[in-house]
Protein backbone atom coordinates (compact mmCIF):
# COMPACT_ATOMS: atom_id res chain seq x y z
CA UNK A 1 0.00 0.00 0.00
CA UNK A 2 1.24 3.27 -1.02
CA UNK A 3 1.82 6.06 2.05
CA UNK A 4 -0.37 8.67 0.41
CA UNK A 5 -3.40 6.14 0.59
CA UNK A 6 -1.71 5.02 4.53
CA UNK A 7 -1.99 8.21 5.14
CA UNK A 8 -5.68 8.74 4.13
CA UNK A 9 -4.41 10.79 1.19
CA UNK A 10 -6.62 10.28 -2.33
CA UNK A 11 -4.66 8.79 -5.26
CA UNK A 12 -3.19 11.43 -7.36
CA UNK A 13 -5.34 12.07 -10.63
CA UNK A 14 -3.71 11.09 -13.90
CA UNK A 15 -4.52 13.51 -16.86
CA UNK A 16 -6.70 11.84 -19.15
CA UNK A 17 -7.25 13.24 -22.63
CA UNK A 18 -8.44 11.51 -26.28
CA UNK A 19 -6.64 13.73 -29.19
CA UNK A 20 -8.95 11.36 -31.31
CA UNK A 21 -12.36 11.82 -30.88
CA UNK A 22 -14.72 14.12 -29.20
CA UNK A 23 -16.31 13.37 -25.58
CA UNK A 24 -19.55 13.99 -25.20
CA UNK A 25 -20.89 11.93 -21.81
CA UNK A 26 -19.61 10.18 -18.66
CA UNK A 27 -21.05 8.65 -15.95
CA UNK A 28 -18.97 7.78 -12.56
CA UNK A 29 -19.87 4.37 -10.66
CA UNK A 30 -21.81 5.45 -7.23
CA UNK A 31 -19.67 2.61 -5.37
CA UNK A 32 -16.37 1.89 -7.09
CA UNK A 33 -15.68 5.86 -8.21
CA UNK A 34 -14.37 4.17 -12.13
CA UNK A 35 -15.28 6.81 -14.51
CA UNK A 36 -16.96 5.97 -18.46
CA UNK A 37 -16.38 7.92 -20.71
CA UNK A 38 -19.33 8.36 -24.04
CA UNK A 39 -17.46 9.87 -26.87
CA UNK A 40 -17.49 10.07 -31.03
CA UNK A 41 -17.38 6.72 -32.13
CA UNK A 42 -15.20 5.43 -28.65
CA UNK A 43 -16.74 4.28 -24.86
CA UNK A 44 -13.95 4.52 -22.34
CA UNK A 45 -13.59 3.15 -18.98
CA UNK A 46 -11.67 5.07 -16.30
CA UNK A 47 -9.77 4.37 -13.15
CA UNK A 48 -11.16 6.41 -10.29
CA UNK A 49 -7.98 8.61 -10.63
CA UNK A 50 -8.71 8.89 -13.92
CA UNK A 51 -5.93 6.68 -16.00
CA UNK A 52 -6.84 4.50 -18.92
CA UNK A 53 -8.55 0.61 -18.53
CA UNK A 54 -10.74 -0.10 -21.28
CA UNK A 55 -11.83 1.36 -24.49
CA UNK A 56 -14.73 0.27 -27.13
CA UNK A 57 -14.87 0.69 -30.71
CA UNK A 58 -18.79 1.69 -31.82
CA UNK A 59 -18.30 3.61 -35.16
CA UNK A 60 -17.82 4.73 -37.88
CA UNK A 61 -21.13 3.10 -39.10
CA UNK A 62 -22.31 2.48 -42.40
CA UNK A 63 -25.04 4.51 -42.64
CA UNK A 64 -27.37 7.03 -44.15
CA UNK A 65 -29.26 9.43 -41.59
CA UNK A 66 -32.52 9.23 -44.36
CA UNK A 67 -32.48 5.31 -43.89
CA UNK A 68 -35.53 4.26 -41.57
CA UNK A 69 -35.02 1.05 -39.41
CA UNK A 70 -35.50 -1.56 -38.86
CA UNK A 71 -32.69 -2.97 -41.81
CA UNK A 72 -34.49 -6.12 -41.89
CA UNK A 73 -37.62 -4.84 -42.62
CA UNK A 74 -36.85 -2.34 -45.16
CA UNK A 75 -33.89 -1.52 -47.40
CA UNK A 76 -32.80 1.43 -47.73
CA UNK A 77 -33.07 3.53 -51.34
CA UNK A 78 -30.39 5.99 -50.40
CA UNK A 79 -26.48 5.76 -50.30
CA UNK A 80 -24.85 4.59 -46.99
CA UNK A 81 -21.75 6.05 -46.37
CA UNK A 82 -19.04 5.76 -42.91
CA UNK A 83 -20.70 7.74 -40.40
CA UNK A 84 -19.12 9.12 -37.36
CA UNK A 85 -20.91 7.55 -34.18
CA UNK A 86 -22.28 10.30 -31.50
CA UNK A 87 -22.65 8.97 -28.20
CA UNK A 88 -25.86 10.58 -27.25
CA UNK A 89 -26.60 8.44 -24.09
CA UNK A 90 -24.55 6.96 -21.05
CA UNK A 91 -26.13 5.01 -18.19
CA UNK A 92 -25.21 2.72 -15.88
CA UNK A 93 -27.95 -0.17 -14.78
CA UNK A 94 -26.61 -1.47 -11.36
CA UNK A 95 -29.11 -3.83 -11.31
CA UNK A 96 -27.55 -5.96 -14.33
CA UNK A 97 -23.72 -4.64 -13.55
CA UNK A 98 -23.88 -3.62 -17.41
CA UNK A 99 -23.76 -0.14 -19.72
CA UNK A 100 -26.66 0.99 -21.90
CA UNK A 101 -24.58 3.16 -24.82
CA UNK A 102 -27.02 5.20 -27.33
CA UNK A 103 -25.30 6.50 -30.71
CA UNK A 104 -26.57 8.49 -33.30
CA UNK A 105 -26.41 6.09 -36.28
CA UNK A 106 -28.96 4.05 -37.74
CA UNK A 107 -31.33 6.51 -36.07
CA UNK A 108 -30.23 5.69 -32.58
CA UNK A 109 -29.73 2.18 -31.55
CA UNK A 110 -28.16 1.29 -28.20
CA UNK A 111 -24.95 -1.02 -27.18
CA UNK A 112 -25.48 -2.75 -23.57
CA UNK A 113 -21.45 -3.11 -22.32
CA UNK A 114 -20.23 -5.39 -19.59
CA UNK A 115 -19.13 -2.68 -16.80
CA UNK A 116 -16.19 -4.70 -16.25
CA UNK A 117 -14.39 -5.00 -19.84
CA UNK A 118 -16.61 -3.24 -21.57
CA UNK A 119 -17.77 -6.46 -23.51
CA UNK A 120 -20.70 -6.24 -25.82
CA UNK A 121 -23.18 -8.08 -24.52
CA UNK A 122 -26.13 -7.01 -27.03
CA UNK A 123 -27.18 -4.40 -29.30
CA UNK A 124 -30.86 -5.06 -30.02
CA UNK A 125 -32.18 -2.94 -33.34
CA UNK A 126 -34.84 -5.97 -35.15
CA UNK A 127 -37.93 -4.04 -33.93
CA UNK A 128 -38.96 -0.50 -34.35
CA UNK A 129 -38.71 0.07 -30.52
CA UNK A 130 -35.17 -0.20 -30.38
CA UNK A 131 -34.85 3.11 -32.42
CA UNK A 132 -34.56 5.99 -30.33
CA UNK A 133 -33.68 9.21 -32.61
CA UNK A 134 -31.00 9.84 -34.91
CA UNK A 135 -30.33 13.48 -33.87
CA UNK A 136 -26.21 13.63 -34.10
CA UNK A 137 -26.22 16.33 -31.51
CA UNK A 138 -24.63 14.87 -27.91
CA UNK A 139 -26.75 16.79 -24.78
CA UNK A 140 -30.08 16.45 -26.32
CA UNK A 141 -31.17 12.96 -25.43
CA UNK A 142 -31.31 12.35 -21.16
CA UNK A 143 -32.51 8.88 -19.43
CA UNK A 144 -33.53 7.58 -15.93
CA UNK A 145 -33.08 3.98 -14.87
CA UNK A 146 -35.89 3.03 -12.29
CA UNK A 147 -35.62 -0.42 -10.97
CA UNK A 148 -37.22 -2.03 -8.15
CA UNK A 149 -36.10 -5.18 -5.66
CA UNK A 150 -39.52 -6.38 -6.24
CA UNK A 151 -39.50 -6.45 -10.19
CA UNK A 152 -36.92 -8.48 -12.63
CA UNK A 153 -37.27 -5.70 -15.11
CA UNK A 154 -36.47 -2.39 -14.88
CA UNK A 155 -37.97 0.75 -16.49
CA UNK A 156 -36.21 3.76 -18.62
CA UNK A 157 -37.19 6.60 -18.89
CA UNK A 158 -35.90 8.31 -21.65
CA UNK A 159 -36.60 12.04 -23.54
CA UNK A 160 -35.02 12.41 -27.01
CA UNK A 161 -35.30 15.07 -29.54
CA UNK A 162 -37.56 13.65 -32.84
CA UNK A 163 -35.88 15.91 -36.01
CA UNK A 164 -39.58 15.80 -37.38
CA UNK A 165 -39.94 12.51 -37.60
CA UNK A 166 -43.14 12.46 -35.32
CA UNK A 167 -44.65 9.83 -36.79
CA UNK A 168 -41.28 7.38 -35.78
CA UNK A 169 -40.37 8.68 -32.64
CA UNK A 170 -42.29 9.47 -29.25
CA UNK A 171 -40.35 12.74 -27.41
CA UNK A 172 -40.75 10.67 -23.97
CA UNK A 173 -41.47 7.08 -23.32
CA UNK A 174 -40.88 4.49 -20.50
CA UNK A 175 -39.40 1.32 -21.86
CA UNK A 176 -38.46 -1.88 -20.42
CA UNK A 177 -35.32 -2.89 -19.37
CA UNK A 178 -35.11 -6.75 -19.63
CA UNK A 179 -32.72 -8.85 -18.13
CA UNK A 180 -31.16 -10.69 -21.33
CA UNK A 181 -30.23 -8.26 -23.46
CA UNK A 182 -31.53 -10.61 -26.59
CA UNK A 183 -34.96 -10.61 -24.99
CA UNK A 184 -37.95 -9.60 -27.72
CA UNK A 185 -39.41 -7.20 -25.62
CA UNK A 186 -36.46 -5.32 -24.61
CA UNK A 187 -36.96 -1.37 -25.17
CA UNK A 188 -41.04 -1.94 -25.46
CA UNK A 189 -42.93 0.47 -24.01
CA UNK A 190 -44.08 -0.22 -20.61
CA UNK A 191 -47.36 0.22 -21.21
CA UNK A 192 -49.79 -0.59 -24.64
CA UNK A 193 -52.90 -1.00 -25.81
CA UNK A 194 -55.26 -0.11 -28.63
CA UNK A 195 -55.67 3.45 -27.48
CA UNK A 196 -52.70 4.79 -25.23
CA UNK A 197 -48.70 3.73 -24.46
CA UNK A 198 -45.98 4.69 -22.21
CA UNK A 199 -44.95 7.81 -24.68
CA UNK A 200 -45.75 11.21 -25.20
CA UNK A 201 -45.36 12.67 -29.12
CA UNK A 202 -45.20 15.80 -30.46
CA UNK A 203 -48.39 16.38 -32.38
CA UNK A 204 -47.94 16.36 -36.32
CA UNK A 205 -49.99 19.46 -36.18
CA UNK A 206 -47.53 21.43 -34.16
CA UNK A 207 -45.18 20.53 -36.67
CA UNK A 208 -47.03 21.26 -39.58
CA UNK A 209 -46.73 24.77 -38.21
CA UNK A 210 -43.44 25.15 -36.23
CA UNK A 211 -41.79 22.59 -39.05
CA UNK A 212 -38.38 22.99 -36.64
CA UNK A 213 -39.88 22.57 -33.26
CA UNK A 214 -38.27 19.59 -31.39
CA UNK A 215 -37.76 19.32 -27.62
CA UNK A 216 -33.72 19.21 -26.03
CA UNK A 217 -33.52 16.97 -22.99
CA UNK A 218 -30.59 18.30 -21.38
CA UNK A 219 -30.68 16.47 -17.94
CA UNK A 220 -32.84 14.26 -15.94
CA UNK A 221 -33.08 12.60 -12.45
CA UNK A 222 -34.99 11.01 -10.10
CA UNK A 223 -36.36 11.96 -6.70
CA UNK A 224 -38.88 9.90 -4.33
CA UNK A 225 -41.74 8.79 -6.78
CA UNK A 226 -41.08 10.92 -9.76
CA UNK A 227 -38.65 11.51 -12.88
CA UNK A 228 -37.58 15.02 -13.30
CA UNK A 229 -36.52 16.07 -17.12
CA UNK A 230 -34.65 19.59 -17.39
CA UNK A 231 -35.56 20.56 -21.09
CA UNK A 232 -34.88 22.95 -23.91
CA UNK A 233 -37.67 23.85 -26.55
CA UNK A 234 -39.04 26.36 -29.09
CA UNK A 235 -40.84 28.78 -27.40
CA UNK A 236 -43.82 28.86 -30.08
CA UNK A 237 -46.00 32.02 -28.23
CA UNK A 238 -42.83 34.08 -29.21
CA UNK A 239 -41.85 32.27 -32.34
CA UNK A 240 -43.24 32.71 -35.68
CA UNK A 241 -43.44 29.86 -37.77
CA UNK A 242 -42.37 31.78 -40.67
CA UNK A 243 -38.84 29.74 -40.95
CA UNK A 244 -37.11 32.45 -41.51
CA UNK A 245 -38.10 34.36 -38.43
CA UNK A 246 -36.12 34.96 -35.38
CA UNK A 247 -36.05 31.34 -32.82
CA UNK A 248 -37.09 32.30 -28.84
CA UNK A 249 -36.14 28.91 -26.75
CA UNK A 250 -37.41 28.57 -23.39
CA UNK A 251 -36.47 26.09 -20.45
CA UNK A 252 -38.99 23.90 -18.85
CA UNK A 253 -38.41 21.29 -16.22
CA UNK A 254 -40.88 18.03 -16.84
CA UNK A 255 -42.43 15.50 -14.25
CA UNK A 256 -44.00 11.89 -14.03
CA UNK A 257 -44.79 9.95 -11.70
CA UNK A 258 -42.66 7.04 -11.96
CA UNK A 259 -45.64 4.66 -11.60
CA UNK A 260 -47.80 5.79 -14.46
CA UNK A 261 -47.27 4.00 -17.48
CA UNK A 262 -50.00 6.02 -18.90
CA UNK A 263 -48.48 9.26 -18.38
CA UNK A 264 -51.67 10.95 -16.96
CA UNK A 265 -48.90 12.18 -14.62
CA UNK A 266 -47.26 14.78 -16.83
CA UNK A 267 -47.02 18.45 -16.05
CA UNK A 268 -43.94 20.95 -16.89
CA UNK A 269 -42.91 24.62 -15.53
CA UNK A 270 -40.76 27.41 -17.10
CA UNK A 271 -37.43 27.66 -14.89
CA UNK A 272 -34.68 29.84 -15.39
CA UNK A 273 -33.09 32.49 -13.42
CA UNK A 274 -32.63 36.68 -13.44
CA UNK A 275 -29.68 38.65 -12.45
CA UNK A 276 -29.32 42.85 -12.66
CA UNK A 277 -32.53 42.40 -14.76
CA UNK A 278 -31.09 40.41 -17.24
CA UNK A 279 -33.13 36.78 -17.98
CA UNK A 280 -31.37 33.58 -17.65
CA UNK A 281 -33.51 31.14 -19.65
CA UNK A 282 -31.62 28.97 -22.45
CA UNK A 283 -30.55 25.65 -19.90
CA UNK A 284 -27.02 24.33 -20.66
CA UNK A 285 -26.41 22.03 -18.09
CA UNK A 286 -26.99 21.07 -14.50
CA UNK A 287 -26.64 18.69 -11.36
CA UNK A 288 -28.94 17.36 -8.66
CA UNK A 289 -27.01 16.91 -5.26
CA UNK A 290 -26.82 17.84 -1.35
CA UNK A 291 -24.96 21.12 -0.49
CA UNK A 292 -21.95 20.69 2.17
CA UNK A 293 -22.44 22.80 5.86
CA UNK A 294 -21.56 25.77 4.58
CA UNK A 295 -23.51 26.41 1.22
CA UNK A 296 -26.47 24.54 3.36
CA UNK A 297 -25.49 27.66 5.90
CA UNK A 298 -25.61 29.85 3.68
CA UNK A 299 -28.82 29.16 2.24
CA UNK A 300 -31.13 28.47 5.62
CA UNK A 301 -31.84 25.05 4.39
CA UNK A 302 -30.92 21.21 5.50
CA UNK A 303 -27.83 19.76 4.47
CA UNK A 304 -29.84 16.64 3.88
CA UNK A 305 -31.81 19.01 1.08
CA UNK A 306 -31.43 17.76 -2.76
CA UNK A 307 -30.48 21.14 -4.80
CA UNK A 308 -30.71 21.64 -8.26
CA UNK A 309 -27.06 23.32 -9.42
CA UNK A 310 -28.13 24.92 -13.00
CA UNK A 311 -26.23 26.49 -15.68
CA UNK A 312 -28.26 29.26 -17.98
CA UNK A 313 -26.92 30.46 -20.86
CA UNK A 314 -28.42 34.73 -21.26
CA UNK A 315 -31.68 35.28 -23.04
CA UNK A 316 -33.52 32.96 -25.51
CA UNK A 317 -32.29 32.89 -28.42
CA UNK A 318 -29.26 31.13 -30.45
CA UNK A 319 -29.86 27.45 -28.56
CA UNK A 320 -27.24 25.87 -30.56
CA UNK A 321 -24.90 28.69 -29.85
CA UNK A 322 -25.87 30.55 -26.87
CA UNK A 323 -24.35 33.79 -25.59
CA UNK A 324 -21.39 33.42 -23.71
CA UNK A 325 -23.01 35.25 -20.49
CA UNK A 326 -23.92 32.51 -18.44
CA UNK A 327 -25.11 32.11 -14.48
CA UNK A 328 -25.27 29.35 -11.90
CA UNK A 329 -28.62 29.12 -10.70
CA UNK A 330 -29.40 26.86 -7.35
CA UNK A 331 -33.18 25.65 -6.70
CA UNK A 332 -34.07 23.80 -3.48
CA UNK A 333 -36.18 20.51 -5.45
CA UNK A 334 -38.30 21.29 -2.27
CA UNK A 335 -39.38 24.68 -3.86
CA UNK A 336 -39.72 22.88 -7.03
CA UNK A 337 -42.20 20.50 -5.89
CA UNK A 338 -43.93 23.11 -4.17
CA UNK A 339 -44.47 25.57 -7.06
CA UNK A 340 -45.54 21.81 -9.02
CA UNK A 341 -48.04 21.16 -6.52
CA UNK A 342 -49.71 25.12 -6.40
CA UNK A 343 -49.65 24.79 -10.48
CA UNK A 344 -51.66 21.32 -10.51
CA UNK A 345 -54.15 22.64 -7.68
CA UNK A 346 -54.88 26.03 -9.06
CA UNK A 347 -55.74 24.09 -12.90
CA UNK A 348 -57.49 21.69 -10.49
CA UNK A 349 -60.04 24.73 -9.56
CA UNK A 350 -60.28 25.88 -13.15
CA UNK A 351 -57.55 28.79 -12.69
CA UNK A 352 -55.64 30.01 -15.81
CA UNK A 353 -53.94 27.59 -18.09
CA UNK A 354 -52.59 24.06 -19.19
CA UNK A 355 -49.30 25.81 -19.79
CA UNK A 356 -48.77 23.34 -22.93
CA UNK A 357 -48.35 25.62 -25.70
CA UNK A 358 -46.64 23.45 -27.86
CA UNK A 359 -49.12 20.67 -27.26
CA UNK A 360 -51.75 22.51 -29.56
CA UNK A 361 -50.06 25.49 -30.76
CA UNK A 362 -52.45 27.34 -28.21
CA UNK A 363 -52.74 27.41 -24.34
CA UNK A 364 -55.91 25.24 -23.25
CA UNK A 365 -58.45 26.49 -19.82
CA UNK A 366 -58.13 24.65 -16.84
CA UNK A 367 -61.48 22.96 -15.91
CA UNK A 368 -62.94 22.70 -12.81
CA UNK A 369 -64.47 19.09 -12.01
CA UNK A 370 -63.98 16.91 -8.88
CA UNK A 371 -63.03 12.99 -11.43
CA UNK A 372 -62.13 14.61 -14.50
CA UNK A 373 -58.20 14.89 -13.18
CA UNK A 374 -58.30 11.20 -13.03
CA UNK A 375 -58.64 10.95 -17.01
CA UNK A 376 -55.98 11.13 -19.42
CA UNK A 377 -55.32 14.99 -20.62
CA UNK A 378 -56.85 13.73 -24.56
CA UNK A 379 -60.19 12.65 -22.66
CA UNK A 380 -60.74 15.77 -20.89
CA UNK A 381 -60.23 18.44 -24.04
CA UNK A 382 -62.23 16.55 -25.76
CA UNK A 383 -65.00 16.72 -22.76
CA UNK A 384 -63.82 20.48 -22.96
CA UNK A 385 -64.98 20.84 -26.69
CA UNK A 386 -68.21 19.37 -25.95
CA UNK A 387 -69.31 21.34 -22.88
CA UNK A 388 -67.72 24.68 -24.28
CA UNK A 389 -68.93 23.86 -27.86
CA UNK A 390 -65.25 24.95 -28.75
CA UNK A 391 -65.37 24.01 -32.70
CA UNK A 392 -61.70 23.47 -33.60
CA UNK A 393 -60.78 19.81 -33.48
CA UNK A 394 -58.05 19.44 -30.58
CA UNK A 395 -55.12 17.07 -30.95
CA UNK A 396 -54.38 14.31 -28.20
CA UNK A 397 -52.05 14.73 -26.01
CA UNK A 398 -50.79 11.30 -26.65
CA UNK A 399 -51.32 10.62 -30.02
CA UNK A 400 -53.18 7.35 -30.95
Amino acid sequence: MSSSLCRGQPPPFQRFASTECLLTHLAIHNTTGEVYVGAVNWIFKLSSNLTKLRNHMTGPVVDNEKCYPPPSVQSCPHDLAQTPNVNKLLLIDYAQNRLIACGSTSQGICQFLRLDDLFKLGEPHHRKEHYLSSVAESGTMSGVIISSPQSPTSKLFIGTPIDGKSEYFPTLSSRKLMENEENADMFSFVYQDEFVSSQLKIPSDTLSKFPTFDIYYVYSFSSEHFVYYLTMQLDTQLTSPDASSEQFFTSKIVRLCVDDPKFYSYVEFPIGCTKDGIEYRLVQDAFLARPGRQLANSLGISENEEILFTVFSQGQKNRAKPPRESAMCLFTLRKIKEKIKERIQSCYRGDGKLSLPWLLNKELACIKSGSRYNMPLEKRVDDREKRGGERERVQSMIER
